[in-house]
């Protein structure tokens, strides 16, 4: 790869570094999104009832974590190309990339005959997805 690539430093040895916190701060706050802060509201959006002391397959943990490990590499990847510069340009990159990508997907996919009430599902997901995608900027960014 080139030296003045917009990809040039995207492998340098820092980078790994910054990817793996960016994935554990996202699993972090997926934890707290979904059971401290909106477990009753998770529950009810999906037509359950809330259980928190119930034992969820390893599935519902490792799953999200790996698809949030390839958000963050997929960040990471796209950062440098639009030449992100500034913590500042790294959270608008977050905030466009959460709301343009992840929270419109998340939406998409609560509006489900499967879902009990899809719009308030899609909206509590795309919710988690913002943030998270403006903490993995900002981390990716810090961490540089």
């Amino acid at each position: 790869m080139k030296e003045d690539s917009p990809h040039a430093n995207c492998h340098d040895s820092h980078q790994p570094l910054a990817i793996l916190a960016a994935a554990f701060v996202v699993s972090m706050l997926g934890w707290v999104w979904f059971t401290a802060l909106f477990g009753k509201v998770y529950s009810s959006v999906l037509g359950r009832e809330h259980n928190p002391a119930a034992k969820m397959p390893s599935l519902y943990f490792v799953g999200p974590m790996i698809c949030m490990l390839l958000t963050v590499v997929t960040s990471a990847w796209l950062m440098p190309a639009r030449g992100i510069s500034s913590l500042a340009s790294a959270i608008s990159f977050g905030a466009v990339v959460g709301a343009g990508y992840l929270g419109t997907t998340a939406v998409n996919m609560g509006i489900n005959p499967n879902i009990r009430r899809p719009l308030a599902y899609g909206f509590l997901s795309a919710g988690f997805f913002f943030v998270s995608s403006v903490l993995i900027s900002a981390t990716l960014y810090l961490l540089r």
